[in-house]
């Protein structure tokens, strides 16, 4: 039997005894905060911050904890409060109308053998600290459009009990790491439990031990998602360790989480009943997946792993994410075969024929094993995540097809998207809830659902867009107070950016993973050019944000040049670094920049999913041609820096800063403080449109779950 309720009853439970330690009114809350269907609902994003705005916020927004810690007083205000409680209730009939709603198109997939989608992050929620950035943001934005478009779909990733690190930047301007422990217990999460009403393990063979693995179940609204956890009293101290952190340091511990994620997700689902008709490998960490597949057939005696994995393949299918080294992690053979041994043992394989999945050369029994290699040999169709990403893969790892032109290596693309409702700021929301009809989200991957932006008169377009900017001026102005002030900076210069930001002033943004290829410094390499712009009658302000890797020394230095600068009286003004960037940074940043800035040195960008949210918002994309914005830039869209490829690195950086400098000072700028008589900025809100109507439906994670549906999910 299929089972893809499994674990549901465990959810009404954590919300039935929540909702016991409420006042009665109040218990259509504790039901709401068990399902993240409620974070992207438009009457949604409020309903807790009526109860307790203040105590919501210190929880990280965890709607649980909010009910938890409360206070009698404001638990019993909010109850005596009627329309609150009408607009719970309605939530409440809203997510249920969701759970049961019939697919609005066919998809061709088996509700009784669900697409298995298998990420080692997810980026959910800020309340649910188990992600690092853009993978598990594309991992979120899918699970949540699966469940608008009603797809049949199950996910499996890990509970990291410390999640990914928090920063601090010191006085020096080095960044340091620090993590916080999380309670999956206070979170909107429940254990899983079998049929004997026993919390469910699993067990998985990890080097020479056998490691335990509880479950538990998130609800993102219709979809499920289940969290493989070791952090309990039956395993070692190293064993419990190996779901604390999000891509953990030690290597043998990051092998250990891939073991976990690939086998144990894999028997998890079985232990579920769930036979899952599709297998989706977004990244290469859960290798192993259909490996385990293969492997627990019980057709396969007598068969040959070759032969095993076959049929497994025809179900598996894998989204490389990056062509960066970094990304695609290798091993020695010695130490993969090491923590396959038990695993080999148990199935009666060679664990030699299982590391040679991973080696671009089997035959050298000594060369290192790759996750991606083993990914794409494992999977019957593979792509990349944007057109020409699709083309760098595929000459990336042409090697493991070596009788095949680049050309004809089997890696296609899915160009990615983003859940629209998730990321539009609530003014823009209101906007194009007047004017582009009824439930136009579920449309919003047609051209024709935007076509009425055109006719949006600029003035009300120009006041949802002033007031996002507005927003994220105000949210500035108190976080770089905060943030100076831990680092020991004199009050005046502490407090400069609060005086100085202004919501009338050309406001851009650079958010991202502070990595060598997305070349930070570009943006203050000529001084005096970057003062004439932050300062004068049409100036800029500039807000940056993201965090380096704990190990890569050369994006902490990035970083430490760009504080540097921090003494100018300009850059203490106008420029605001945001520390400790995460999901609930980025929603307020790309609602409310005018231009998003994307400076990778080509071809390392695969997608730049940041750039899309900032569009769908009215925010303008300037960019290096690479990644998404090679296929989406138009003239009048945009702006664009060639994304040519130059031997000399440091050639490559000088063009682009150069070009990058006369775009912002002859083109943006002019642009954005170029008023008619009625105060508006006519040609930059014909460029907003522009850019909305263009963006928008082919970018949405409407189009390319779609995508995946029509493509590698049902291929032949």
């Amino acid at each position: 039997m299929n089972r893809t309720d499994a674990g549901s009853i465990d959810i009404e439970r954590a919300a039935a005894d929540l909702a016991r330690r409420l006042p009665e009114r109040l218990s259509p809350f504790a039901e709401i905060a068990y399902n993240y269907g409620w974070c992207w609902q438009p009457f949604g994003r409020h309903l807790f911050e009526a109860i307790d705005r203040e105590r919501f916020q210190q929880v990280q927004r965890n709607p649980v904890r909010l009910l938890q810690e409360t206070s009698a007083a404001a638990l019993a205000r909010a109850a005596a409060d009627d329309d609150l409680v009408a607009r719970a209730q309605a939530l409440v009939a809203r997510l249920e109308q969701e759970r049961t709603r019939e697919p609005g198109f066919d998809s061709g997939l088996d509700p009784a053998h669900p697409v298995a989608f298998l990420c080692a992050e997810y980026a959910i929620h800020v309340s649910l600290p188990i992600y690092s950035g853009g993978l598990g943001a594309l991992a979120g934005d899918i699970l949540k459009e699966a469940s608008d478009l009603a797809i049949p779909m199950v996910a499996v990733g890990l509970m990291y009990n410390r999640g990914y690190f928090h920063q601090r930047i010191d006085p020096t301007g080095w960044q340091q790491e620090f993590w916080l422990p999380t309670d999956p217990a206070r979170l909107p999460a429940a254990l899983v439990t079998d049929d004997q009403d026993e919390v469910l393990t699993v067990s998985v063979p990890i080097g020479e031990d056998e490691v335990k693995a509880r479950v538990w179940r998130v609800d993102v609204g219709r979809v499920p998602l289940f969290l493989l956890d070791t952090d309990f009293p039956e395993n070692t101290p190293v064993q419990r360790w190996i779901t604390a952190r999000l891509y953990e340091g030690d290597s043998d511990i990051r092998i250990a989480q891939y073991t976990l994620l690939g086998v144990g997700g894999i028997r998890v689902l079985r232990a579920l009943g769930i036979d899952p008709g599709v297998i989706h490998m977004n990244e290469g960490h859960p290798w192993l997946a259909p490996v385990e597949l293969a492997l627990e057939n019980p057709a396969r005696d007598g068969q040959s792993l070759a032969q095993v994995l076959q049929e497994a393949r025809k179900h598996t299918v894998f989204t490389t994410h990056t062509p960066v080294p970094a990304g695609n992690d290798t091993y020695p053979a010695a130490q993969m075969g090491a923590a396959l041994a038990g695993l080999a043992a148990a199935d009666r394989v060679a664990v030699e024929d299982v590391i040679a999945l991973g080696q671009t050369n089997p035959a050298d029994s000594g060369s290192p094993f790759g996750i991606t290699q083993a990914a794409l040999r494992l999977s019957d169709a593979a792509n990349g995540v944007s057109r020409r990403h699709g083309q760098v893969a595929r000459a990336m790892w042409n090697e493991l097809w070596p009788d095949r032109q680049a050309e004809d290596v089997p890696i296609g693309y899915v160009t990615n998207g983003v859940h629209v409702p998730t990321w539009i700021g609530g003014p823009m929301r209101e906007l194009i809830d007047r004017h582009l009809g009824e439930d136009w989200f579920r449309r919003s991957d047609e051209l024709t659902t935007w076509g009425p932006i055109s006719q949006v008169p600029g003035a009300e377009l120009w006041a949802a867009r002033h007031e996002q900017r507005a927003q994220l001026v105000e949210f500035l102005a108190q976080r770089s107070v905060e943030d100076r002030l831990q680092r020991f900076e004199p009050l005046a210069s502490a407090t400069a950016a609060a005086r100085a930001l202004s919501p009338e002033v050309l406001t851009i943004g650079f958010a991202r993973r502070v990595a060598t290829y997305k070349r930070l410094e570009l943006l203050l390499a000529d001084l005096e050019w970057a003062a004439r712009m932050l300062g004068g009658e049409t100036p800029i302000q500039l807000v940056i944000s993201g965090k380096a890797h704990p190990r890569d020394d050369e994006g902490k230095r990035a970083l430490a040049k760009l504080f540097s600068h921090k003494d100018l009286e300009l850059a203490r003004e106008r420029v605001v670094f945001v520390e400790d960037y995460d999901l609930q940074i980025a929603s307020v940043l790309v609602r409310g920049c005018d231009v998003w800035l994307n400076l990778p040195r080509a071809p390392m960008e695969a997608s730049g999913t940041s750039g899309m949210k900032a569009a769908v918002n009215g925010g303008l994309n300037l960019s290096v041609l690479d990644g998404w914005w090679d296929e989406a830039y138009a003239p009048g869209n945009g702006w664009a820096i060639p994304g040519q490829i130059d031997v000399d690195p440091a050639t490559q950086d000088a063009a682009d800063g150069a070009t990058l400098r006369k775009l912002i000072e002859e083109e943006v700028v002019p642009l954005f403080y170029d008023r008619g008589e009625d105060g508006l900025p006519h040609g930059w809100l014909a460029m907003v449109k522009a850019s909305i109507a263009a963006h928008a439906p082919r970018f949405s994670a409407t189009r390319m779950v779609r995508d995946y549906v029509y493509g590698p999910y049902v291929h032949d």
